[in-house]
């Protein structure tokens, strides 16, 4: 079986920090399946009748793979995208869809999408210039955070404390890009500094863990030097994630939940999700799930 790592960097320029594709790439390795890794700026896309010929890498037209892993998240720009939807209309396998990947990468539209099912999520609020700090005041207050729409990794999350530093900020973003997409949530500070990472494939939970971030801070993210242990789920946990999976149309993802007074809230799903800390956590060879279902899914009759 033949498989496409879509990625940010070329084959020859991958190094040991970009560790989940390594470790699929040596999985795949020991599994038998023949993987390679392409960036989207390899591509060039001819939309023809022609069929297989309408995909050329580095200017030629290479043999088409079973199936396409998609490891850029929140990154994937408009070309990643018309790549794997090319791929797509050519009947190849893609783990995200192409358009589950769109509707991911917009953190307001999985909130959107998690109030109209009832899952819990934080109040949320997407902000225009100018700004009416009344309305910041009464629908969210403060302490609250400050997202760009497309952050990942916890960058581009800010923790603002005060209408003031609120007030400043603005006055900064604004005076950079009139037009920056930004939405505010309300902090859910019952734990602060702590979430939940729960690894979701085909419907099933994998995998779950629970991350504290780094000296006292709030951003619970694994790349940003917060630990993880493994935790064990109860039904609520695994109802959230599952659903949320399964209303973004997610085959594999990561789901991020947070700890509230009175249970959970659902704060973002992601479409390529890091499973460094994961393994770590759990010491189960995640890259190897991965591989495996897709793998399975491919060779499965279509019905």
């Amino acid at each position: 079986m033949k498989g496409w790592i879509l990625y940010k960097k070329k084959q020859a320029d991958i190094t040991d920090s970009d560790f989940g594709v390594t470790r699929l790439l040596k999985e795949a390795e020991e599994l038998g399946i023949e993987m390679s890794v392409h960036s989207p700026e390899q591509f060039e896309l001819i939309v023809s009748r022609s069929g297989k010929r309408s995909v050329l890498i580095d200017d030629v037209v290479t043999e088409l793979p079973d199936f396409v892993l998609p490891r850029m998240g929140s990154g994937t720009g408009y070309f990643a995208l018309a790549v794997l939807r090319q791929l797509e209309n050519l009947n190849i396998y893609t783990c995200n869809s192409s358009r589950t990947i769109e509707v991911v990468k917009d953190k307001l539209q999985i909130h959107q999408l998690l109030a109209q099912s009832n899952l819990p999520t934080p109040k949320t609020m997407l902000l225009k210039f100018p700004i009416d700090i009344k309305i910041v005041k009464r629908e969210i207050g403060f302490p609250l955070i400050i997202k760009n729409i497309t952050g990942t990794e916890g960058r581009g999350i800010y923790l603002c404390d005060s209408p003031e530093k609120f007030q400043d900020i603005m006055e900064l973003m604004y005076s950079y890009n009139k037009n920056m997409n930004i939405i505010i949530q309300e902090y859910v500070g019952h734990r602060r500094g702590e979430d939940l990472r729960v690894f979701v494939m085909g419907g099933k939970v994998v995998a779950c863990m629970r991350r504290i971030a780094k000296d006292g801070g709030f951003k619970a993210n694994f790349s940003l030097g917060a630990t993880v242990e493994e935790y064990k789920i109860d039904s609520e946990i695994e109802h959230l994630a599952l659903e949320t999976a399964k209303l973004l149309k997610l085959d594999v993802t990561g789901i991020d939940i947070l700890f509230d007074e009175t249970g959970y809230k659902v704060l973002e799903a992601n479409s390529s999700p890091g499973f460094k800390g994961l393994e770590l956590a759990t010491k189960k060879n995640i890259a190897r799930e991965i591989l495996t279902y897709v793998t399975d899914k491919v060779a499965q009759p279509v019905s």
